[in-house]
């Protein structure tokens, strides 16, 4: 009986976890969809699942209809040296805050938190006029700071969690062996943070390449402006060119993807090891 009980409870599981997956996997299966019909279908009446004749050209065409290997590099430029940027500052940031005891490190901690509720809408206008002033428009290094400036106060308390997840001992340990305080931060303790780097990585990382609103702000150059804003152009004024806009977000994605698929053992492991202390 105990082990109907656990098949059956099982499936019951499994039941529950395959309609969510196809709940989650839908709007990517619609992508694919509408990327790989023609135009005329798009707003064929009644919608039909798949297309009647496929278009598989889209995903060929949409690299001559936008310049989208240009906007690809842009946004790799961006989100990677915004990553690139916030490690640099988070990491001996969040090390002071962990190991370090100074008055006022507990508000500290609790300011990093609530700037994260602003939303960066709020900021857009102050941005705008700072860049202006300083002559930053359309330029590469103004998106690569914004980016890591919005991302780097929950790096800090993301990493600081960690830290403290850490013994002190393992770092004095080392220190006796002849390693400086930075020496044992490189040599010792960051390799043991790898999952925290990775989860933090892949933060940083994506909140630069989603970003819509502040690259459209900042970036009113069509040689300098991001993915998100370029897949904008196929919201025509008449027509929207929705195959190859679904064609494009499906190529976009798939990096994304991967380095998912690649990083996962560590991105679970970090957020359930750092955030959580």
């Amino acid at each position: 009986m105990r082990r109907r009980g656990d098949n059956l409870s099982r499936r019951v599981l499994l039941t529950i976890l395959a309609v969510v997956l196809l709940v989650s996997a839908f709007p990517f299966l619609w992508m694919l969809s509408t990327a790989l019909r023609p135009q005329s279908e798009i707003f064929h009446y009644p919608p039909a699942w798949l297309p009647h004749r496929w278009a598989w050209s889209n995903f060929a065409s949409i690299w001559s209809a936008i310049p989208l290997l240009r906007y690809l590099i842009n946004s790799l430029v961006a989100a990677g040296g915004a990553t690139v940027l916030n490690l640099v500052v988070a990491i001996p940031a969040a090390y002071a805050l962990s190991r370090l005891r100074f008055p006022g490190r507990g508000l500290f901690r609790q300011i990093l938190l609530v700037t994260q509720m602003f939303s960066p809408v709020v900021l857009i206008i102050g941005l705008f006029r700072l860049a202006t002033n300083l002559g930053l428009i359309n330029k590469p290094v103004t998106l690569i700071f914004t980016y890591a400036a919005m991302s780097v106060a929950f790096s800090i308390w993301f990493l600081a969690g960690y830290f403290d997840s850490i013994p002190l001992e393992i770092e004095e340990a080392a220190m006796v062996d002849g390693c400086s305080r930075v020496g044992a931060l490189v040599r010792v303790i960051l390799p043991m943070m790898t999952p925290a780097l990775v989860a933090t990585v892949v933060f940083a990382f994506i909140w630069g390449w989603n970003d819509f609103l502040i690259a459209l702000t900042l970036m009113s150059t069509p040689a300098q402006q991001t993915l998100p804003v370029g897949l904008f152009a196929f919201l025509g004024q008449y027509t929207p060119q929705w195959h190859y806009l679904m064609a494009t977000a499906l190529v976009t994605v798939i990096p994304v993807v991967v380095l998912f698929l690649v990083i996962e053992k560590y991105l679970v492991r970090g957020l359930s090891a750092g955030a959580v202390k």
